[in-house]
């Protein structure tokens, strides 16, 4: 019985708390109520469900925008006030004249 939990599951009183004692209680009716640990179970829990909202906000955010931003062009082209094209042209570029080779090698 080294630790002071194991004393006073054994019912053993420890000097300091014996001195705390008034004098005339009786000894064996006397209680000692420990705290309990702290658990980490809730704040954790807790911190999980605020980051969690957070994202699941963010998401409904950008997701609403898109549609909003989706809406918008489509009423504003269907208006004639806007129009949304997609170039889906060959990505070859020309040279510029300077980076065309010439047909004709200049000999040394």
């Amino acid at each position: 019985m080294q630790l002071p939990d194991e004393q006073l599951r054994a019912g053993h009183i420890p000097a300091d708390l014996y001195r705390q004692i008034p004098p005339g209680t009786d000894v064996r009716k006397v209680v000692i109520v420990q705290e309990a640990p702290r658990s980490y179970k809730g704040p954790i829990v807790l911190t999980l469900v605020i980051a969690t909202a957070s994202v699941v906000v963010l998401l409904v955010i950008a997701f609403v925008a898109q549609i909003v931003a989706a809406s918008a062009v489509a009423v504003l082209s269907a208006t004639g006030g806007l129009s949304y094209t997609i170039n889906r042209a060959s990505k070859k570029r020309a040279l510029p004249p300077s980076r065309v080779r010439s047909k004709h090698r200049r000999f040394k």
